[in-house]
Order: C-alpha cells, then sequence, then structure tokens
C-alpha cells in the first residue's frame, strides 16, 4: 500500500510541475464555449504542400476526410492509416462547359452527400452540380444535377449543402472565372450578371434565393434548417455572414460583421459549418471564428496561413480544416 501510494504521489508531483498548457492559438472570448473548444488542444497539420485546398467532407462508412485541390482538379481521400491519396479525377473541369483555358481554379471545390451516399460535386470548370458514386475513379461519369438559371449557365458553383428532404442549396460566385497568378478576374464567359444563392429540389427545379451578394461563399443550414448562413467573402467591401430565413420569404439579415477584424487580420469568410450545438464554426479573418446562434464571437483558433473552409468528423471529435497550403485538424469536447 505504501509503494501504492508513493507512486501516486509522485505522479501527481509530476503533473503540478509539468502542466498542461493552454495552446496560444485558441483565444476565448466566452467561457461558455469551454463545453466544446479544448484550450489545450493541438492542431496538427496532417497534409502540408497543397494548393487551394477546398471543399472538406467527412466519409463516415470508411472513415476518412474527403478534399479537393480546386487548382490540380482532384479530389482527395484522407484517414490515419492510409495518409492521403487520389481519389477522384478529374474532378471540376471536363471540358463540360465554356471556361477561361488555363486560368488556375477550374477543379471541384464543395463536397457533400445526398441521401444515397452519391457525392454531390460543385464543379467550376464544369459550372454546374453534379453527383456520382463515392468511390474511387480516373474516368469518373458525372451526372449533371443543373447546370442553369432561366436558360443561363451557371458561374462556377463553389458550396453546397443538402437539407433532409433532399433540397440542395449551394452557392454561385465567379472563383471559377479567377486567374491565380494575379487575382484577376476574367469573366469574358459569364451568362448571368449576379453571383446566386440558390435552391435546387427535382420536382420544382431551380430557385434564386438571393443575389444580395457579389461573391457568396461558404453555406449551412441551422439544426432546425429554417436559416442558411452565407457566407461573403468580399473583404473589402463586405466581409459578412448573412442569415436567410427559408420560411419567411426567403428574408435575409446581417447575422455577423466582420468588417473590423478584416482590416487587422488575413483571410476571408469562406467555409462554414454549424456544430450540433448550433454554434457556428466559420472561416474568417485571423482563422476559424466561433459563433454562437445569436451571432456572438465566442472564440479564434489560428493556423498557419489561410483558410478556406471546415467540417467535423460524425461524432464532432475533431474539426478538420482546409487551407491554402494544407489541411490540419484540431480536437474538440464532443457533445453529441
Amino acid at each position: 500500500m505504501k509503494k501504492i501510494l508513493f507512486t501516486i504521489i509522485i505522479i501527481q508531483i509530476i503533473s503540478c510541475t509539468n502542466p498542461i498548457k493552454d495552446n496560444d492559438s485558441i483565444v476565448v472570448f466566452d467561457d461558455s464555449i469551454l463545453n466544446i473548444i479544448d484550450r489545450t488542444a493541438q492542431i496538427e497539420y496532417i497534409v502540408d504542400s497543397l494548393s487551394v485546398a477546398e471543399g472538406p467532407l467527412w466519409d463516415e462508412n470508411s472513415g476518412s476526410l474527403l478534399f479537393t485541390q480546386v487548382p490540380k482538379n482532384k479530389i482527395y481521400k484522407w484517414n490515419e492509416e492510409e495518409g492521403y491519396q487520389d481519389y477522384i479525377f478529374p474532378s471540376g473541369f471536363t471540358n463540360y462547359a465554356p471556361v477561361i483555358s488555363n486560368i488556375g481554379l477550374s477543379g471541384a471545390n464543395g463536397l457533400t452527400f445526398d441521401s444515397d451516399g452519391n457525392l454531390i460535386i460543385a464543379q467550376h470548370g464544369d459550372r454546374r452540380l453534379s453527383k456520382i458514386s463515392n468511390s474511387p475513379s480516373t474516368n469518373p461519369n458525372f451526372e449533371t444535377i443543373v447546370d442553369n438559371y432561366q436558360g443561363k449557365r451557371f458561374n462556377s458553383p463553389n458550396d453546397v449543402v443538402v437539407s433532409s428532404n433532399g433540397d440542395i442549396f449551394f452557392t454561385d460566385p465567379t472563383y471559377g472565372f479567377m486567374n491565380l497568378s494575379d487575382w484577376s478576374f476574367d469573366e469574358s464567359v459569364k451568362e448571368l450578371d449576379f453571383s446566386g444563392v440558390y435552391k435546387y429540389r427535382n420536382e420544382f427545379g431551380i430557385e434564386l434565393v438571393s443575389n444580395e451578394l457579389d461573391l457568396p461563399n461558404g453555406l449551412a443550414l441551422s439544426n432546425d434548417e429554417r436559416y442558411l448562413y452565407v457566407n461573403s467573402s468580399n473583404t473589402s467591401e463586405a466581409p459578412i455572414i448573412l442569415k436567410i430565413d427559408l420560411e419567411n420569404n426567403n428574408n435575409s439579415e446581417l447575422f455577423f460583421d466582420g468588417t473590423e477584424l478584416a482590416k487587422e487580420n488575413p483571410g476571408n469568410f469562406d467555409g462554414l459549418k454549424v456544430h450540433s450545438s448550433g454554434n457556428i464554426f466559420t472561416t474568417g479573418p485571423n482563422g476559424i471564428l466561433v459563433l454562437s446562434a445569436n451571432g456572438k464571437l465566442l472564440a479564434n483558433i489560428k493556423f498557419k496561413d489561410v483558410l478556406t473552409n471546415c467540417a467535423f468528423d460524425s461524432a464532432e471529435n475533431y474539426l478538420y480544416v482546409t487551407g491554402f497550403s494544407f489541411v490540419a485538424r484540431i480536437a474538440l469536447k464532443s457533445v453529441i
């Protein structure tokens, strides 16, 4: 017994002299978020040396993260056992639609699943939403879901989310017309005179939900699916998040204004996801911003480079993020 007590005392002394330190990259503004965020969690950079990684999506069946590299025109798969590997190529550009040649951002961007487990893909270069079975392929046969609004081709569908009844919501900014070499836009093949947020359902076709934003980007549904959150990645004019009431004529309101943050920090309001708690995790100026359902800034998680999007695994044990040059993750406190 004395030996056991002595061992316990030694362990306690070591624990006291070497406490787990808070991660300086995690800034908490409201302690209520500490039931989800662990101040001591460390960021793991799981894939590096990438070029505009996007579209993170957790595949529960394989225990893997799927993501895209837009300029590479590929979808990738990562898990702890196998690392990361090519999954679907090409991903977003197959000469289906007119594009600006050699402009750079023509691959797939956002990914999600339909109720049958098929991948739904926002394709920049093909300028459409398509679907394909969730399996590796170097000769994919994409099925077009929708490619136009009132007879005019979309710009470059960017991000996509599916509701429980099968409604597909997606954004359509002009990033597919951007030249990576100088960040300029060549809109010579553009057919629509706005960038829209849309809803598509097989029975009713395509519906314009909003055309308020110049560069609508990431989007996510609230847990009760009444509200649609849409990021504006227009850093210079409108670094904001819009909240659209889908049960009230798609009326919108300002959910979060990041103007002051954008003046001081790099990064866009790009991709976002809603946690089971109702809190919103969004990329933004200075990394990941965690917001309450009322739009209050609760926490900020900083990464080594600008982020593009984020996703949770099925149990919400981790937050995965994609960035301009990497894929990373950070452990969360699971509440599921």
